[in-house]
């Protein structure tokens, strides 16, 4: 998946992410929500195209509709990782958006940590997985999951760790024509915010739920048409704080069937699990 130099460029994937599930056991006096959740990554991906620079400067090769730089998790990312290690050589970068945005994938997340992971090696820093987990965090909870690299049941506000072994599946996953802002969600006053926490050796999806998904689907009649539609097939569920929904299909084919159907202006597709994030043996542990 990883593709090679061309004219200097290296080209790196950087996956989607399901909530499997997603519970909401507190409030920090920071403000920040404490959850539980199983993390699952996805063999759907954005691209991220790196070039090194000598003069030290952080560039994107071509805008991002609608994200400035500053804004830019990917572009974020790099300055942090370059702050941090006093690296003076710099990177011009391009991101291949194909995973949705607000839709829970965790694309933006994603595309930061294959930045850091991919900069580790072309920046020669060879920092190891804790140090890239924690400048991870800085920028957002859910960046850390992708450099930790692999399923993962998360504590805390998603930081804390610990790996799973999950059977390989295929998805449907769904998008309905919106993006759903996740501060609004978790802002919401009618937000479950007292889940009982659960063990991982307990998880089981169908004990479990996704407490953002009763506040989406008040608020955005769409998702729950779209949930609706979908679990006729499946059981189906919200992943993150939305837009998405998926549902899981052991058979390939019936996933791509199932997808084939989606009404418009809806759009699905038929993805896999993936054992590992591609760029994980990047960092050492």
């Amino acid at each position: 998946m990883v593709g090679p130099l061309s004219g200097d460029w290296l080209r790196c994937p950087a996956p989607a992410k399901l909530n499997l599930f997603l519970h909401v056991t507190g409030r920090r006096p920071d403000g920040y929500h404490t959850l539980q959740s199983a993390f699952r990554l996805l063999d759907w991906h954005d691209t991220i195209s790196l070039r090194v620079r000598g003069d030290g400067r952080v560039v994107r090769s071509r805008p991002l509709a609608g994200v400035a730089d500053e804004d830019d998790l990917a572009v974020r990312a790099a300055r942090l990782l370059q702050a941090h290690s006093g690296c003076r050589l710099g990177i011009e970068l391009a991101v291949d958006k194909r995973l949705p945005m607000g839709g829970g994938l965790g694309g933006g997340s994603s595309d930061a940590a294959t930045v850091l992971l991919a900069l580790n090696r072309l920046w020669s820093l060879d920092l190891d997985r804790a140090t890239m987990m924690a400048l991870a965090l800085r920028l957002g909870a859910d960046v850390p999951f992708f450099v930790f690299g692999r399923d993962a049941f998360a504590e805390g506000v998603g930081e804390r760790l610990q790996p799973m072994v999950l059977p390989p599946c295929h998805y449907v996953v769904a998008k309905p024509q919106l993006e759903v802002p996740t501060a609004a969600v978790f802002g919401d006053p009618q937000l479950t915010r007292d889940s009982a926490p659960i063990k991982m050796a307990d998880f089981a999806a169908s004990t479990t739920r996704n407490d953002l998904e009763p506040v989406v689907r008040l608020r955005y009649p769409e998702v729950d048409r779209l949930i609706r539609w979908l679990g006729r097939y499946a059981p189906a569920r919200m992943t993150g704080s939305g837009a998405c929904v998926f549902a899981p299909f052991s058979d390939e084919s019936e996933a791509l069937r199932i997808a084939a159907l989606c009404p418009a202006p809806w759009q699905a597709r038929s993805v896999s699990s993936l054992a590992s994030h591609p760029l994980r043996d990047w960092v050492r542990d």
